[in-house]
């Protein structure tokens, strides 16, 4: 049986509606009202990640644990990790966390059973989602695109929204991205250039990776890029010099294409240079 803690994130900051947790609802705060509710429905330890001291000293009250994080930290879930951290120093007594914001105030919290459950039976350490991502050189047809000046398409934004419930739900679970290439223009304009054939062929825009990688998505998956570098390479060379047929001729500027691909892919799109142990 995994062990699991519900952490509830909750501030007093907020632009539409300061000092949120402490309001009252028929005579209870609104922090108190979602832990009661978090404890009935789910079993297992409940803490709360609070921003503020203001917080802890109401949680005292109804007898909940409180643990004062730091209030510049930038997002719920970095106070979650925060508050873990004193809870859980070494990671020994917890296998899933739960993501509950303070402000659910008409969200039921069974909700999150269904994650927990898919966690504890497959025993999986990472999770791979859907957020509009698919395999291959084409992911998106023409009519869910728009097109730019040059007439190119332009391919609709990933899903973040859905991503983000994710993280919220598993906070720190590793996340992965299947056929997430790029497609790089300059290498399908190659390809077209030198006989190939792939009109309308788009990815996902490395601005978009780029923001996944800084979340918990931990891998990207952008084989089909390798893959249109090389025969982008390999057709050059065919149609620059017809008469060539030994391997390493063509084979070498193929490889070459591909390893500058890949350094640009590590530094500047997936953001894991200098992180290898």
């Amino acid at each position: 049986m995994s062990r699991v803690i519900t952490l509830m994130p909750v501030r007093l900051a907020a632009t539409r509606l300061p000092n949120k947790p402490l309001r009252v609802i028929n005579g209870k705060t609104m922090v108190q009202r979602v832990y009661e509710n978090v404890k009935k429905a789910l079993n297992t330890d409940i803490a709360i990640a609070a921003g503020d001291q203001a917080i802890v000293d109401e949680c005292k009250k109804f007898g909940a644990t409180a643990i004062l994080t730091d209030p510049n930290l930038p997002s719920g879930t970095d106070r979650i990790a925060a508050a873990l951290k004193e809870l859980d120093p070494d990671g020994s007594k917890y296998d899933i966390v739960v993501d509950f914001q303070g402000d659910n105030i008409n969200v039921d919290p069974k909700v999150t059973l269904p994650l927990i459950e898919m966690v504890e039976r497959t025993g999986c350490d990472s999770l791979a989602i859907s957020i509009g991502t698919s395999h291959g050189a084409y992911k998106f047809t023409p009519a869910q695109c728009t097109r730019d000046a040059n007439g190119r398409l332009v391919p609709p934004p990933l899903a973040f929204d859905v991503l983000d419930a994710v993280m919220k739900e598993l906070p720190g679970f590793p996340i992965v991205l299947h056929g997430s290439s790029s497609v790089p223009q300059e290498y399908v304009d190659i390809i077209n250039q030198y006989g190939g054939k792939l009109p309308d062929a788009i990815g996902i825009p490395e601005e978009q990776l780029r923001k996944a990688a800084k979340s918990a998505v931990c891998k990207i998956n952008i084989d089909s890029d390798s893959r249109l570098a090389m025969t982008a390479a390999v057709r050059k060379v065919f149609a620059e010099k017809p008469a060539e047929f030994d391997p390493r001729k063509y084979l070498g500027p193929a490889r070459d294409e591909m390893e500058r691909l890949y350094k640009h892919k590590i530094e500047n799109v997936l953001g894991s240079a200098g992180k290898a142990e």
